[in-house]
C-alpha cells in the first residue's frame, strides 16, 4: 500500500508515527515475553539462557553442540553448562550420532513438555482470544509482519555476531 505524501507531509509524518508506535510496541512485547521465559525458568529451576537452548533444540534437533551453539550465538563452552543442566533436569539427552561414534547429538525429551505447555498457557489462552478477533485476512498479514519482523532480527543478530 503507498501512501501519497500531500504537499504538507501529514501523510509521510502519520506513516512514520505508525512505525514508531509499531517498534516500541514490540520493544515492550520482547520485554514482556522476556519477563514471562524469566518466570517460566524459574518455575522449572533453569537459567534464563537455557530455555532459548531448550526451544532450538526442540525445534531444530537433534544438534549436534557445536550446531547449538551457531544457532544460538554462544561460546562452546557455554553450551556444555547448558547442556549439563538441561541433562540433568531431564529436558534433553546426549546421544551418540549413528553415522559417526565420535559425535554427539543432543536431542529433546518430550516427558516434560508438558509442564512448559501448563506454564505457557496462560499466554497461549491470551493469545487465542486475541486471534479471535481478526478475519483470516489480517491474521494472514499479521503472520507475514511477524515473520518478516524475525527474519529481520535474525539478519540483525548475525551481522552483529560477525556472520
Amino acid at each position: 500500500m503507498k501512501f501519497k505524501i500531500h504537499e504538507d507531509g501529514s501523510e509521510a509524518r502519520r506513516r512514520r508515527r505508525l512505525g514508531n508506535e509499531i517498534k516500541e510496541s514490540l520493544r515492550e512485547l520482547s520485554i514482556q515475553l522476556a519477563l514471562l521465559n524469566h518466570q517460566v525458568v524459574a518455575h522449572v529451576k533453569l537459567n534464563d539462557g537455557d530455555l532459548p537452548c531448550l526451544d532450538l533444540i526442540t525445534r531444530h534437533g537433534p544438534l549436534s553442540p557445536s550446531a547449538l551453539a551457531r544457532r544460538a550465538g554462544l561460546h562452546p563452552a557455554t553450551i556444555t553448562g547448558i547442556l549439563d543442566r538441561l541433562e540433568r533436569g531431564g529436558w534433553v539427552s546426549r546421544e551418540r550420532d549413528p553415522s559417526d561414534r565420535r559425535a554427539v547429538n543432543v536431542r529433546a525429551l518430550r516427558d516434560r513438555s508438558a509442564e512448559l505447555i501448563r506454564l505457557y498457557s496462560g499466554m497461549n489462552t491470551s493469545m487465542d482470544d486475541i486471534f479471535a478477533r481478526y478475519t483470516d485476512t489480517e491474521l494472514e498479514l499479521l503472520a507475514d509482519f511477524v515473520g518478516r519482523t524475525t527474519h529481520a532480527g535474525q539478519d540483525a543478530t548475525g551481522q552483529l555476531a560477525g556472520d
